[in-house]
C-alpha cells in the first residue's frame, strides 16, 4: 500500500512497516495523548527496531512517502 493509506492506518492505531526495509526496522507507530510538564504534545511517529535504544523518532523521507511497499504489522 502507499503512504497515504499507511498514515491512515497509523492514525487508527495500527503498526506499519515497509517491505523494502531489510534492516533492523520492525514497525512504525503513532504516539498521541502524551504530555510534558502538564502540556499536551502533538502526535508523533516512533520506529521500533532491534537496536538499542529500541524506539526512535521517525521522520519519513521522500522515498518513504512515495513508496508503495507499506504493509500492516499484526
Amino acid at each position: 500500500m502507499g503512504f497515504d493509506k499507511a498514515i491512515i492506518a497509523l492514525k487508527a492505531g495500527k503498526k506499519v512497516v515497509r517491505t523494502g526495509w531489510g534492516g533492523p526496522e520492525l514497525f512504525i507507530v503513532q504516539v498521541s495523548g502524551d504530555t510534558y510538564q502538564g502540556e499536551t504534545i502533538s502526535p508523533y511517529l516512533l520506529i521500533k527496531t532491534t537496536e538499542e535504544p529500541a524506539y526512535s523518532m521517525f521522520q519519513p523521507t521522500s522515498c518513504d512517502v512515495l513508496a508503495e511497499d507499506w504493509q500492516l504489522v499484526d
